[in-house]
């Protein structure tokens, strides 16, 4: 038991030690690095067999099942933040289209179908066009929004099954 206990804890440390490296590269030195572009490139199943194949390389089986937990648990955290950046993004942008489509009634009184149209364009384009210019303060959003539900394991289980 303190074996795996133990296992835990080095994988923890070796799924932060790849996370911090992800997060805290910029885009070209990531595109400079091909560890990182094949620990980025998980969800690509050749690149994923590929990484395992190199861990399969390790001299002792313990290292090997060490390695193969990490690159799971690395990618577990990597597809969380991705669908909780899509679900904070999707809100923000929710919420802001709700709130131009607010001025607009509270400013013209009225809303049919033919001025609709083009305010739902105009709405999704400026939302989008917010979400794209606020993205690193989404994408830090989105750590902290990830860090807190690490530490809830039924309200992640909640939000990631109900959204």
């Amino acid at each position: 038991m303190a074996s795996s206990l133990n296992d835990d804890q080095e994988i923890d440390v070796l799924t932060q030690k790849i996370m911090n490296e992800i997060e805290n590269k910029s885009s070209k030195e990531l595109a400079g690095s091909d560890e990182m572009i094949k620990i980025l490139h998980l969800t690509n199943m050749n690149n994923a067999k590929i990484l395992v194949q190199h861990v399969n390389e390790a001299p002792t089986n313990a290292e090997r099942d060490l390695g193969k937990k990490a690159l799971a648990k690395a990618l577990l955290q990597s597809v969380w933040h991705q669908r909780l950046y899509f679900i904070v993004r999707s809100v923000i942008m929710g919420v802001l289209g709700a709130l131009v489509t607010l001025v607009y009634l509270l400013l013209f009184h009225s809303l049919n179908l033919i001025l609709e149209i083009p305010l739902g364009i105009f709405s999704f384009v400026f939302t989008l066009a917010v979400s794209r210019l606020f993205d690193v303060q989404i994408v830090k959003a989105t750590r902290l929004i990830v860090d807190f539900l690490e530490s809830h394991k039924s309200l992640m289980n909640f939000v990631l099954s109900h959204f």
